[in-house]
């Protein structure tokens, strides 16, 4: 019903926005138009989501304005290659197993053993190190089947313990699993997109290591608020688990010895996060005036590198008469989100260049009225995180990111915390099985119930929202030289 109407309400008010008198420039007029409809398409999923942002661009070259080599430019931003080669190394790393024989490897450490917190504790500190890398959906997905192994050698002597102590995994390990992501630029699309868009609308660019010293904080915050915030609310039973040692133990021993295909994609994987650091640890060491900094940042950004990592990949052998990645493997990466990526900067560029994105600006300015920079920048967070509660993350970004940028060139002050918060604050949807496929993931399983993930989400959201606003406040003097 949802997508039935978007079909209708989508061209509808697509079309009323082309001909109501808005007082704008007519290329102005036509691209709101085109945004209406995107807008409308992204909420309701009336088609797939990266259809729509194929659609939008292609729109706005029919209905004039602008033409096609303009218009389709952003689909050849650098920051488009940064997310193919990490789906690369991602997706040699779950072929491999080589996620598996991580997540494994830290659950059958001595000092987790069978006790009950500190599982949860590893469930979570797995997920959120494999998110900073990887698609949180296919870190759930691939520790799912783990969490479910441990729950299945649970006593059932204690009545009430182990329903709610299966509830508490479940949501450690999706919710972890999205706090991950905010840590480094990989670790979720909505952060590339903001630095894409910062780079490709204002000329800030954002490196890689830039991101992590707030994006590492900000993460470590979330999960600290989030293990307290489980335990206060679902307990945590005391003693051991007898038999959850030997079921992870089991499930290692499965994976036998390391195969080359695992360590090539380990050093694959290596290879990329020290080309991705090496720019930023040069400007912490030598300055970032020192001419070999000058000259890393040239020669070594971060998409170009993720391309040469991931390029090992193809030519190494596996050892079982291939490579270790085919192109039938990379094939599957999520494609869909590169083009999201794609038809999002495509639009928010031709925002600003017909002048629609000022327009807004100041409808927006005139209704609210001048605000302080960290007022904004709350408001744009909370924002985020209730638009992202209802539809994808990278679509919400794409929509309220130029509307913050524009935004903040009318209330002249400096766009990167209120764009930051905002990006940051689509990571945070923990409230709603739709809000995000790792809260689906986990909500199929059985052990957790709408209300448990509501009222543990409204909670974590809370927090979360005041560690990302607080560390962005405390880095706002580097975040703004």
């Amino acid at each position: 019903m949802r997508q039935r109407l978007g079909w209708v309400l989508g061209p509808a008010l697509a079309l009323a926005t082309l001909v109501l008198p808005l007082g704008l420039q007519p290329q102005a007029q036509k691209l709101a138009a085109v945004f209406v409809l995107v807008a409308v398409f992204w909420v309701t999923e009336a088609i797939p989501l990266a259809a729509t942002a194929l659609l939008g661009p292609a729109l706005a070259v029919l209905s004039g304005v602008a033409g096609a080599r303009e218009v389709f430019a952003p689909f050849g931003h650098p920051i488009l290659f940064l997310f193919i080669g990490s789906f690369f190394i991602a997706r040699a790393m779950s072929v491999h197993g080589l996620d598996r024989r991580i997540a494994l490897f830290v659950l059958s450490r001595r000092w987790v053993g069978e006790r009950p917190g500190r599982i949860l504790v590893a469930f979570g500190l797995v997920g959120a190190f494999l998110s900073m890398w990887m698609s949180n959906t296919a870190t759930t997905a691939m520790m799912l089947p783990v969490g479910l192994g441990v729950l299945a050698a649970l006593p059932e002597g204690e009545a009430g313990l182990p329903r709610r102590y299966a509830t508490a995994l479940m949501l450690t390990i999706a919710f972890s699993c999205e706090i991950g992501g905010i840590a480094t630029p990989v670790g979720t699309p909505p952060n590339l997109i903001a630095i894409g868009m910062l780079e490709e609308l204002l000329g800030r660019r954002i490196s890689f290591l830039a991101w992590m010293s707030f994006g590492l904080p900000v993460a470590a915050l979330c999960f600290v608020w989030l293990c307290l915030l489980l335990r206060a609310q679902y307990g945590v039973p005391r003693g051991r688990l007898p038999g959850a040692a030997e079921r992870i133990a089991q499930q290692r021993a499965r994976l036998g010895r390391w195969s080359r295909g695992e360590a090539m994609a380990l050093a694959a994987f290596s290879l990329a996060v020290a080309l991705w650091t090496l720019p930023g640890a040069a400007a912490l060491l030598l300055g970032p005036q020192a001419p070999l900094t000058r000259a890393l940042e040239q020669r070594l950004p971060e998409g170009p590198a993720a391309i040469v990592a991931a390029s090992v990949l193809f030519v190494a052998p596996s050892g079982f008469g291939g490579r270790v990645l085919s192109w039938r493997e990379a094939a599957r990466i999520d494609w869909g989100t590169i083009l999201l990526f794609g038809g999002g900067l495509s639009l928010g560029s031709l925002a600003f260049s017909t002048g629609l994105a000022r327009a807004m600006g100041e409808a927006l300015l005139a209704a609210t009225g001048p605000v302080s920079l960290p007022v904004f920048a709350l408001a744009a967070l909370l924002c985020a995180m209730l638009v992202t509660e209802f539809m994808s993350n990278t679509a919400t970004v794409n929509l309220l990111l130029p509307i913050v940028l524009a935004l903040a060139a009318e209330e002249n002050v400096p766009p990167q915390l209120p764009a930051l918060a905002a990006t940051i604050g689509c990571s945070l949807a923990f409230c709603l099985p739709v809000a995000t496929p790792p809260n689906a993931i986990v909500y199929g399983s059985g052990h957790v119930r709408l209300a448990d993930m509501l009222r543990t989400g409204l909670l974590l959201d809370a927090g979360c929202g005041l560690a990302v606003w607080a560390v962005l406040l405390a880095s706002r003097a580097w975040l703004l030289a």
